[in-house]
């Protein structure tokens, strides 16, 4: 498995990959939500995505890309769709932290 991605430019390639860590993937640029793979599709894909960052859309800098929005060109370029939904989500709670004793 070979995975190249980088948010500034908005590009995410990878061949052999599981839709699972495609979502993986996409949790840090779909608005910091988390990201679950529902398609039920299993196997390995070739992945090749390429969209405009939400910094350079909506930071009122100047850009040349012609790409679409995260969003838009999953749908446009791979035929997947993120859908907002709530639900039970795992977390883990720490009660307290105390530094190591030197001995």
């Amino acid at each position: 498995m070979n995975t190249s991605v980088n948010n500034t430019a908005g590009t995410l390639k990878g061949t052999g990959q599981t839709l699972d860590r495609l979502a993986t993937a996409l949790a840090g640029f779909a608005a910091d939500r988390m990201v679950v793979e529902r398609t039920g599709l299993k196997g390995l894909y070739d992945i090749d995505l390429q969209w405009t960052p939400d910094n350079l859309r909506t930071g009122g800098a100047a850009t040349t890309s012609d790409y679409p929005s995260l969003f838009t060109a999953l749908q446009e370029q791979l035929g997947l769709k993120l859908e907002s939904s709530r639900g039970p989500v795992e977390f883990v709670v720490v009660d307290s932290v105390e530094r190591p004793s030197p001995d």
